[in-house]
């Protein structure tokens, strides 16, 4: 389908009929459709980075100075 294709223009799939009634509500919903998939797989990889983020192995490490390290147990640095 051309992007320059209008409302009243017959419409794509040769029926005669012009476009808008004919095939626009069809089309329409195709890339609202689409919109929402992309919508959906978007959020679905921003909530797994998320938990990645939350799951990571360095047991809630802070920066410590140098010559200390994090203890997990008490939750600050020796």
């Amino acid at each position: 389908m051309a992007d320059s294709l209008k409302r009243n223009d017959p419409c794509h799939c040769g029926s005669g009929k012009k476009y808008k009634n004919c095939c626009l509500e069809k089309d329409e919903s195709r890339l609202s459709s689409k919109l929402g998939v992309v919508g959906l797989v978007l959020v679905v990889i921003f909530g797994i980075w998320l938990l990645a983020g939350n799951f990571s192995s360095d047991d809630g490490a802070q920066n410590c100075p140098a010559g200390t390290t994090w203890s997990v147990s008490h939750q600050h640095c020796h």
